[in-house]
């Protein structure tokens, strides 16, 4: 794996939208997310998949639909503020 891609399960996790990698991983599993690569639509089905900078992700979560733009990889689990520059939040009307 590039320096500019990582695991979609551990970008989850840094980005502390999930408390556990295994709780990413489960989400991923489930098939609730879904990535944007370059105009196409693809839902994940394994938590090794990659994740880049510019990537569009939607995933559902405690019933909410969340839609962002990665932004960055991160290179680890940080504070909440470290966390929020990994991603860009899309609103949806």
């Amino acid at each position: 794996m590039s320096e500019d891609a990582c695991r979609i399960d551990l970008w989850l996790w840094r980005a502390r939208f999930v408390k556990t990698r295994g709780l990413a991983a489960d989400l991923v599993e489930r098939g609730a997310v879904r990535l944007t690569h370059q105009g196409r639509e693809t839902r994940l089905d394994k938590p090794s998949r990659c994740v880049r900078p510019g990537d569009l992700l939607t995933f559902v979560q405690a019933g909410r639909v969340t839609t962002l733009t990665v932004d960055a990889i991160g290179e680890r689990r940080g504070p909440p503020e470290e966390a929020r520059a990994l991603y860009s939040l899309i609103i949806t009307p």
